[in-house]
Parts: structure tokens; sequence; C-alpha cells
């Protein structure tokens, strides 16, 4: 049965519960008494729950769509206000002993370049990063016990914190492994990284076991409990994600809200992000292949439903996905997105030669880091640098309470416009600069509390005069 308190997958994940909700759905798509209901419900901030939400993503009459487009708008500026956090992936290895049919680092792919970072090549990533003004990374790496074991992991991450190049620094090591046992993610938790990521891939158990026809991916359940087992080992931040063009999307996103609401009824705190990647074609993978696409528009109604379901969370869309569906997105709730993005072992160094090619899928949007933080600044966004809430223990419920009440307002928008700051001074192009530091000072007068402003403008004086590293 259905039980979103359970800690046994099939039961807080209920296959009967999600094929009774997209039937509950249907039925009551063309319901306009009950879909303004639902509305009404969404703008009191509290988000909706997977039947609801359900409706509301069956429903095609176009005003409606509109109506949810604006509240998904506004719970964003509610929530995040125009704030878009910064960060890339980091690639250590793609070694994988897993047989995942739409990833090129399965094992049978014999063609691919296998690669693994040494800790020297870690550094000279780093650094490369540093230089182009990151602070934040996602690590990732393939499952592989002999070549990519817990220590390896461990260690570079130390690596990574260790590295001050200039005025560069890594401030926030987020990781995308493997599941893994309560013990390895309490060491995880001790080498001080931010949000665990682990994308769920299919919510659908058969769908799930043909996708992952060998390794121990293939365990639906062990891979499924696994934030349940993170928390357990004392990380309170995770990341949900579905790879959406799988299985039908709106089974998708009906057991993604329900994985949210286990988390809710079990530890009291939900996902800290939810992504929304998109089947890409890679090396040796066609999304053709797969007949579950979904088109922009499509996907741009469930990136703004994630928003008005689950208020709270940080929504990310990484670079996959071209300049013009981030563009529309970015209106619709995404806080948080990648810039400069390789997704090869090695990448940011120097280009990879194609015979070399370690990619885990191809990069729609090729911007550099200036190019991307100037589009943002121009579309009236500002680019955050910012860690703050991490290295300050705003984590997990602390940090859930603050964002809910809005409170975390009068944090986050000065330690946006510092770190910004930081990226002008450091690393901007001269054009970037200039708008940059326009923005700074009209957005300066969005800050809530009078005393954080006066601060906050001391601490944008003393960055000028080559001090690092401000927060609230």
């Amino acid at each position: 049965m259905y039980n979103p308190s359970s800690l046994k997958a099939e039961e807080f994940i209920n296959h009967e519960e999600i094929i009774d909700t997209l039937a509950y759905a249907d039925a009551n798509k063309d319901n306009l008494e009950l879909i303004d209901q639902i509305l009404e419900k969404a703008k009191e901030r509290k988000g909706l729950n997977h039947r609801e939400a359900s409706v509301l993503l069956a429903c095609d009459n176009k005003e409606k769509i509109e109506e949810m487009y604006a509240l998904a708008q506004q719970i964003k500026q509610d929530f995040y206000g125009n704030r878009i956090v910064m960060f890339a992936p980091l690639y250590l290895s793609n070694y994988c002993i897993n047989g995942c049919v739409y990833c090129p680092y399965h094992i049978s792919n014999r063609h691919i370049a296998r690669k693994k970072l040494t800790q020297e090549e870690i550094k000279r990533e780093v650094i490369a990063l540093q230089d182009m003004g990151h602070k934040r990374l996602a690590l990732e790496a393939g499952e592989d016990p002999k070549n990519n074991p817990i220590e390896y992991i461990l260690e570079s991450i130390k690596t990574i914190y260790s590295i001050k190049h200039k005025n560069g620094a890594i401030r926030r090591v987020n990781v995308n492994i493997a599941a893994t046992t309560v013990e390895e993610y309490r060491m995880l938790k001790d080498a001080g990284i931010g949000t665990y990521i682990l994308f769920q891939e299919t919510y659908h158990k058969e769908s799930y076991e043909k996708l992952h026809p060998y390794g121990p991916k293939s365990n639906y359940a062990y891979h499924t409990e696994a934030m349940d087992r993170a928390m357990e080992g004392g990380i309170d931040d995770v990341g949900l994600g579905v790879l959406f063009g799988l299985e039908m999307y709106r089974y998708e996103f009906a057991g993604l809200l329900m994985h949210a609401e286990h988390l809710e009824a079990v530890h009291g705190v939900g996902p800290h992000t939810i992504s929304v990647p998109r089947i890409k074609r890679a090396d040796d993978i066609d999304p053709t292949a797969f007949d579950n696409g979904i088109d922009d528009e499509t996907f741009a109604k469930i990136c703004a439903l994630i928003r008005i379901c689950v208020p709270y969370t940080g929504m990310i869309i990484s670079t996959r996905e071209s300049q013009a569906v981030r563009e529309k997105v970015l209106k619709l709730g995404v806080s948080q997105i990648s810039g400069a993005s390789r997704t090869s072992v090695g990448g940011y160094c120097e280009e990879e030669p194609e015979e070399e090619n370690s990619e885990q899928f191809d990069v729609s949007d090729k911007r550099t880091l200036d190019e991307v933080v100037k589009w943002l600044m121009e579309l009236g966004c500002i680019p955050s640098f910012c860690t703050a809430c991490y290295r300050e223990g705003r984590t997990g419920d602390r940090f859930m309470s603050l964002c809910k009440s809005g409170q975390i307002q009068n944090c986050c928008q000065p330690n946006a416009l510092m770190t910004l700051k930081e990226y002008l001074m450091d690393y901007a192009s001269e054009d970037t600069k200039k708008i940059g530091e326009a923005l700074i000072q009209a957005e300066l007068e969005n800050i809530p509390k009078e005393k954080v402003k006066e601060i906050c403008k001391e601490n944008l004086a003393k960055i000028e005069q080559g001090i690092r590293d401000f927060r609230f």
C-alpha cells in the first residue's frame, strides 16, 4: 500500500498510487472548478501534493496554463528573488561497472575513452575552474569500486578544498555519485560536502530494471532508498532528479513529487534541490531510441509546476539545454544553472581531442562563464556565487525554515551581491563588469533590512580594496 512515511521504496513510490493519480488527473483535467481550487491552494506558497499537481499537469487549458506560469514566476520571486546560483560539474572518472542503456559510461561501451584524474590532474582542473570564477562544484564519477572507491572520492574532495589560487577558492563541493551505505555517507558528510545529489532516472520500477540490466545500480530499491541512508548518515541537504525521456513524463512527475513528500514525512525536510535533465545525445547513445521524449513546452510546464508544488526547493538546469530553453525556464522557477560546463574527464584544462571522447553527454549551451553571467544580468538576474548557507550551517531544516518564512532574503540578497562583486573584480570582462556594477547598485535597494544594507555596502568597498569572502 502507498505510505509516504514508509522506508520501503515500493511503498513510498507506489505504482498503484501513481496509476490511480494519473487516472484521477485524466478525469479532472477539464474540471475548471477543481483546477481553480488547486491554484488557490498553490497561492498559499505551501506546495501541492502529487495528485493535485498531476491534475494541473494534465490540464491543457491555455488560460489556466498561463495562470500556472504566472504563479510559478511569482513564487520563485518570493522565495529566491532574481538570484541565480552558478556552478560547474567536475568529472573525476568515467570508469563504471553498470549497464545503464542511456549512458555512454556503461561497461559494455568498448570505444569510449576511459579516464580517471590523478590528484595532480584534479588540481589543474580546479585551478582552471577557479580562473573562470567558479566557487561551487558538483563532483561526478562512474560507479566502480575498484577505480573509484570512496577513498578516492574523499581524497579528491580534500584536494579540491585545499587549492587556493590567486583569489580563487572552491567553497562548496556537491557530490553526485552512486547510491552507497550509511557509513560511506557519513564519510562524505565528514569530508564537508554540500548537497548529495542522486538522480532516480525513472521511478517506474519495471522500466528501471530494463534500463539497468546489470551492475549494482540495477537494484531499484537500494537506489530509490539512498536518500534515507544519506540522511541517516548526517547529510541533510539532498538533491532529487529524473532523466526525462526514459519513461512517461506524467508518471515521473508524480513519482518525483511523491519522493519529495516522503522526505518531508520521514525527515521533516524535503529535497534541497530538484534537477530536470532530459536525455541527450552522447557517445553511443541516440536519444531518439527512447520514445518518451518531451517537447520544450511540456518541459517548461513541468519546471513551472515543480516550482509551484515544491516552492522551497532549488531548481537546477544544466548545459544539456540550449540558451533559449534555459532562458524560458529561468522565469518559471529555475534557481541554479551551470556555466561553461565540460562533461568530459579532464576537459577544463585543455579541450579533449575528438578521438579521446570521454563526455557523458553533449553540451548544448557552450558559452563561457563570462558570457553566461553577462546574459543573466541582461535578463535582470543576479548571478550568485554564494556558498554562505552551507558554510554557516544553514542546511537541512534550518535552511528550509528560513526559506519558507522568507527570512533567508536578508542573507541571500547581500551574499549574492558580494560574491558577484568578487567575480566582477577578479574575472569579468570590461563589458560584463560595467553591467554588473550598475546591477549591484540597483539591487542594493532591495535588501530588506537597512542595517544589513549598510554592512553590505561597507563590504563591497572592502572587496574593491582586495579583501575577499564576506558573508552573512
